[in-house]
């Protein structure tokens, strides 16, 4: 078997992972009454439950095959196909919440999975320096901040599904910094795993891991699982392909065609996650997540 192939089946076995995980968080999540977004206190109760305890072994076994596949493959391989997983979180979840499939979701998702796939494929990122200067993570902190602001403040007054989606996006935002971090500290990690300790990236890592796991649970308490999982899944390497680029100064091909590819392939995610705002949602405003009885 071929590296490749071995991406591939690695690459598949995570997003069934990350589906079960995800679903089985999204269905306990629900249960729980809507807490603002970043209130640590609905962490502290969901981790009463559990199932959402038991979510953890496969979001963990996920994790080891993303590694995995991403040792084996590209991102322009691993990153699409992670994208599958959500084909199967959208039953599973339904099935735990007791309510029917919608087929808008799965049109939505696939619309977004095209998009992340084409825009991949097309950018072709090349590798830059290994660890960005403190100017480039004060240039990423400019645009992540204030665009962490304006979702999580938008999420306060919107509707279910549209602030799921906001959630969503600050969720994938965060998820994308945290793993740019752990990146720059990969060869710390190989050689010196005590020095971490010493380094401020390990702090801010921890910091924004458990934030962005927060809003994951918020996202979640607010619709169908594929609206803001949706948004998570193509926030998340969207956003690492943007600091790659702006503070690891990786490349992307810009040339020609390609560059049409991308602005398609942008439009494309953009109006998945619109319509993922727009959808219907199945909580009712102002009553506690869990509280209705089956969708319609």
């Amino acid at each position: 078997m071929n590296a490749n192939a071995i991406a591939v089946v690695a690459a598949l076995g995570s997003a069934a992972a990350f589906a079960v995980g995800a679903a089985l968080e999204q269905s306990e999540a629900k249960q729980e009454e809507r807490a603002p977004p970043l209130d640590p206190r609905l962490l502290l109760r969901l981790l009463h439950r559990p199932r959402w305890l038991l979510a953890w072994v496969p979001e963990g076994v996920g994790t080891a095959l993303q590694a995995v596949a991403l040792s084996f493959g590209p991102l322009i391989l691993v990153e699409p196909l992670l994208i599958t997983g959500l084909f199967l979180a959208i039953p599973l979840a339904a099935a735990l919440n007791r309510r029917r499939v919608h087929p808008r979701d799965y049109g939505v998702v696939a619309l977004g999975g095209a998009g992340l796939a084409a825009f991949l494929l097309a950018a072709q990122p090349r590798p830059g320096i290994a660890e960005p200067s403190v100017a480039g993570w004060l240039g990423v902190a400019l645009w992540a901040g204030p665009l962490l602001a304006v979702c999580l403040i938008s999420a306060w007054c919107a509707g279910n599904s549209a602030r799921a989606v906001l959630l969503g996006i600050a969720s994938g935002l965060l998820y994308g910094v945290a793993a740019s971090l752990l990146k720059a500290l990969t060869a710390e990690l190989s050689t010196h795993p005590l020095g971490i300790f010493t380094r401020g990236q390990t702090y801010a890592l921890v910091v924004v891991g458990l934030a962005a796991v927060i809003l994951n649970q918020n996202a979640f308490q607010s619709s169908r699982i594929a609206v803001p999982l949706m948004a998570i899944t193509i926030v998340d390497p969207a956003v690492g392909v943007a600091i790659g680029v702006t503070a690891f100064h990786e490349q992307i091909d810009t040339d020609g065609p390609r560059l049409a590819i991308q602005v398609i392939a942008v439009l494309a995610m953009v109006s998945a996650i619109w319509l993922a705002s727009t959808t219907r949602s199945d909580i009712r405003q102002g009553r506690p997540a869990g509280a209705n009885g089956p969708g319609p």
